[in-house]
């Protein structure tokens, strides 16, 4: 209990405080507490009235053994009356008792609420904080429902004191999130927004801590509050410290309100207006600079404060996503950090810079601490650092650094972490199957992996090793000379046995012909690891002998004694009894040519799905990657649809290859499946490898499949789908789209992942993939709110002449949507000849019985479907030469409108699909790329030659292709990205 002064002093409470404290046991405490209570009891029954201070002091009584542990059932109607006092400390105590005893069911809330009801009109400032401390206290829906139309009024009012305003504030808060449905704003919103300019920070502090929850649920109604906030950050960050003394801590002006500022912002996109954008880039140039200064003072609390904002910034910075150069300063800065001392700050370093690494700007930016993110990997003493650093060199890694990467998460994974090894695992697993380079390096990581972490590989590890090595003939051979010699070690996990026998007892006879590996050599060690097994893998090894002996007919003699043994037929499990005689018999009775074909070796796998990436973000938790991430962790020179340099005759491996590797074609891009292997559909151009079964799965690890042979049309319905419903695509003449679809589709040209829309009701997230003229299209519907939507419809159309020149396929879409759920669409694209127009995409369901409808243009580009070509300066020039028509050049001196970066002009131009061709131009500061665009009808050559003046700020871009049309398309489609 807090102490009370000499003049309101309660000798009768100290006293039993003070009896309480001194009783030598529990029997003695509760002895005491029941004298007290019927003494208390006694006095409320009696017939003399209590004056006030006796029941304050009584309640209060009743307040502490309530504390202590007791029930109390009584005294409540004694607490309702001291709120009807004009004396502070007995109005006070009266609220504390019902603030912490009075449940919302009681029967006395009626008279309670009448008491705060007369409490909120006297305009007395104490008693008035007194009762809407108690509502936030209580905020229960009867309280809410009772002072939800009466607390706005009191905030917005002129004549409210401060402090008033600052308790209205964070009632009202306390009440919007209990009984969102009961606190309606309405006619009030522009007013609290206006709060924000108030002249009390503690008002504003109070107010935006409501204004951000508002945001949140309703970003439309509260927009206008992005300015406001902008000019009110804008002052607090060029304010010195004693501009602001009532609130600078520890020489750092407003800590609190930047941070909220900061974290207001976050729920909405970069400001439309661009003085307010400005203004809000140079604060966040300030904030970054500041972290650059010495400290004022050398006390904790100072950093603390100081790098508060400044992380607040860098989140900031990462959501906008469209300041390169603030991107690429906010990893310089967490880079600086990750060999700072404190541990709290390595810690959220790490973590920033994952986000950071799923940017386009600044992925290159953080590949460049590798080293000490390793470092950190190795020497950290706090696990959950070392955690973070894994998940950063998960974030980071692409096809340049993936054997670095893979190697050291392998070599921690040894003294790892019992928590986080699975993680690890999974980790691993996934990066070494699509970032492989050759299939030798990724059957040895896995074998490796095993070894080291063979308690935590998961059945999906090893099944996804053993589909991979059945699917491809080129690493049969390979994989099983190395489960051979893995098998050799004394100590061997027994997932490494189960690869080994699933691999040896389909592909042994590769290994065969060399001695020290004959058959019977190859028997004999798998028999060697049978007793030590667990029932499972007796059952998978059982099945390996009866394979050797279709395989190696000289081993069936002894292969039959084993399966003939007792230990066998005689087994006490009746899956390994069934096996054993079944295989018995067959080996037995069976011809050769019967043999051959009931053991026949197992057909390369159709499905091409995977589900590690699931399980690591079922370990990670629910909500580990929302749609805004997209994936974009993964992806290595940005989701470019160029990606990096290739060979000249090299197919465009995936969208995100960066580095050429002639035996990079770990999943099946350059060449059809077998014949044995049916594909999922004849249409199925995009196959999602690693990710759980299921169209909903948000994960993007996913690479393309060329289509079946004996498809007539590239975009032809599966075989499993003619029962389903048709296509929603139609050809009619769409809605109007969006006014700002254009601006919506120009963010798509160098780029395949991101948000495509986003309002206050749905997200629509977009993955696209392209391969020659083919491409497809992952659209994701995630609704914001907490109501479902009904009749959920997307149509893709193709207007005017597109129908020609695009052939689109849309599957049908989930016609409910939940709330908080998403949804996912799959859009097959066939490009019949280049193209201007974009597919527009009509949504159109019902949210709380209104129909909302609107259209938007897909992002599908002509220069979508470019493959690079790589030429020298020679060769460069000559064609260009060649290209030399008027109406093959495309030419056009514009203004820059974003900083004049090389980098990001270079990773720009490769996201436009193009070979970027170094040491061509004589001018180096000019760009020149090469490609040719595929499509059903003809390949479209094209040259590009970007000439930068950083002096004049101007660009002067000209496009040469063999065809008119395109060159004026790609010009006018770069001409908006620089």
């Amino acid at each position: 209990m807090p102490a009370v002064s000499k003049g309101d002093g309660m000798r009768g409470l100290a006293v039993f405080i003070s009896d309480i404290r001194n009783c030598k046991s529990k029997e003695a405490e509760i002895k005491r507490i029941n004298k007290e209570l019927a003494n208390i009891r006694s006095k409320f029954k009696g017939d003399k009235a209590l004056d006030g201070y006796s029941k304050k002091k009584y309640v209060c009584k009743l307040l502490f053994i309530f504390l202590l542990g007791h029930d109390i059932d009584f005294g409540h109607m004694e607490a309702v009356n001291l709120l009807s006092s004009n004396k502070y400390t007995e109005k006070q105590i009266g609220y504390l008792f019902i603030s912490v005893l009075v449940n919302s069911n009681s029967e006395l809330i009626r008279l309670i609420n009448n008491a705060i009801k007369n409490d909120l009109s006297s305009r007395n400032p104490t008693f008035m904080c007194l009762a809407l401390h108690c509502i936030a206290n209580v905020g229960s829906r009867e309280m809410a429902e009772a002072f939800a139309g009466e607390i706005p009024r009191i905030l917005v009012a002129g004549d409210t004191m401060d402090s008033v305003k600052q308790s209205a504030a964070l009632c009202l808060l306390r009440l919007y999130k209990t009984s969102p449905d009961l606190v309606l704003m309405g006619e009030w919103t522009s007013r609290v927004v206006h709060l924000l300019n108030d002249q009390h920070m503690g008002v504003v502090t109070a107010a935006i801590s409501l204004i951000t929850c508002l945001s949140q649920k309703n970003p439309d109604e509260f927009k206008t509050c992005v300015s406001l906030a902008v000019s009110r950050l804008s002052r607090i960050v060029s304010s010195a410290s004693t501009d602001l003394q009532d609130y600078t801590y520890y020489f750092v002006p407003a800590p609190w309100l930047s941070c909220k500022l900061l974290r207001l912002l976050q729920c909405y996109p970069p400001p439309e207006d661009g003085a307010v954008k400005g203004r809000l880039v140079e604060c966040l140039e300030t904030i970054l600079n500041k972290a650059q200064e010495p400290p004022k003072s050398k006390k904790v609390q100072h950093s603390n404060a100081k790098n508060a904002i400044l992380f607040e910034a860098i989140s900031l910075i990462i959501h906008y996503d469209s300041e390169p150069n603030l991107l690429v300063r906010a990893c310089n800065q967490l880079g600086q950090f990750l060999q700072h001392r404190e541990t709290n700050l390595r810690y959220l370093a790490l973590e920033s810079m994952c986000t950071l690494a799923s940017s386009e700007f600044s992925h290159e930016a953080v590949k460049t601490h590798i080293e000490t993110v390793i470092n950190a990997l190795k020497t950290e003493r706090d696990v959950s650092v070392r955690q973070r650093a894994a998940d950063l060199l998960y974030a980071m890694c692409d096809r340049s650094n993936a054997k670095q990467i893979v190697a050291e998460m392998l070599s921690y994974l040894e003294t790892a972490d019992y928590s986080i090894r699975e993680e690890m695992v999974l980790k691993v697993a996934i990066l070494a199957e699509k970032y492989a380079v050759d299939y030798s390096w990724y059957v040895d990581t896995i074998l490796n992996l095993i070894r080291i972490a063979g308690d935590y590989v998961s059945e999906e590890v090893w099944y996804r090793v053993i589909q991979i090595v059945i699917n491809r003939d080129d690493v049969q051979g390979y994989a099983a000379k190395t489960v051979f010699e893995a098998l050799q070690a004394p100590a061997c996990h027994e997932n490494m046995v189960k690869v080994g026998g699933y691999i040896l007892g389909e592909f042994g006879n590769l290994i065969a012909g060399d001695p020290r590996s004959s058959p019977l050599v190859q028997f004999n060690l798998l028999h060697s690891k049978f007793h030590l097994c667990s029932v499972p893998t007796r059952a998978l090894l059982l099945s390996a002998y009866i394979k050797f002996i279709n395989l190696f007919p000289e081993t069936k003699s002894t292969i039959q004694e084993v399966l003939r043994s007792d230990s066998q037929i005689r087994n006490s499990d009746v899956e390994l009894q069934q096996r054993a005689v079944e295989y018995l018999k067959l080996s037995s009775i069976a011809s050769t040519d019967v043999l051959a074909t009931v053991l026949e070796e197992m057909p390369p796998f159709p499905e091409r799905e995977s589900s590690i990436l699931a399980k690591l973000k079922k370990k990670k938790g629910p909500g580990a990657v929302s749609v805004n991430e997209l994936e974009e962790g993964k992806r290595e020179g940005g989701e470019l649809n160029g990606g990096g340099e290739r060979g000249d005759n090299s197919a465009i491996a995936a969208s995100n290859a960066s580095t050429p590797s002639p035996s990079a074609d770990l999943l099946g891009l350059r060449t059809g499946p077998p014949v044995t292997a049916a594909a999922p559909s004849a249409g199925s151009l995009l196959v999602d490898v690693f990710s759980e079964a299921g169209v909903n799965d948000d994960g993007f690890l996913r690479d393309l499949e060329p289509p079946t042979e004996s498809s007539d049309s590239l975009l032809a319905e599966g075989p499993g789908d003619s029962d389903s419903a048709p296509p929603s695509v139609v050809s009619e003449d769409p809605a109007t789209p969006l006014p700002e679809s254009n601006e919506l589709l120009n963010k798509f040209v160098c780029k395949n992942n991101g948000v495509l829309f986003e309002n206050q009701l749905l997200q629509i997230g977009i993955k696209s993939e392209y391969r020659q003229n083919l491409g497809r299209m992952y659209l994701f519907y995630g609704n914001k709110t907490s109501v479902q939507f009904i009749t959920f419809t997307t149509t893709v159309t193709c207007p005017g002449e597109l129908q020609s020149q695009l052939n689109v396929q849309a599957k049908p879409v989930e016609p409910l949507i939940e709330g908080g759920a998403q949804v996912q669409q799959v859009i097959n694209i066939e490009c019949l000849t280049d193209f201007s127009d974009a597919p527009l995409l009509n949504i159109k369901f019902r949210y709380g019985g209104a129909l909302q409808n609107l259209t938007l243009k897909l992002p599908v580009t002509i220069n979508k479907f470019f493959q690079p070509t790589e030429m020298a300066s020679h060769d460069f020039f000559q064609r260009w030469k060649q290209l030399s028509l008027p109406q093959q050049e495309a030419q056009k001196i514009f203004k820059a409108n974003h900083a004049m970066d090389t980098e990001v002009l270079k990773a720009k131009l490769l996201g436009l699909g193009m070979a970027l061709l170094e040491n061509v131009d004589p001018n180096p500061e000019n760009f020149v790329c090469a490609g040719v665009i595929q499509t059903k009808a003809q390949q479209v050559g094209s040259l590009l030659r970007l000439e930068p003046n950083a002096q004049a700020q101007m660009y002067r871009l000209t496009v040469r292709s063999s065809k008119d049309t395109v060159s004026k398309r790609l010009c006018e489609l770069l001409a908006e990205q620089f």
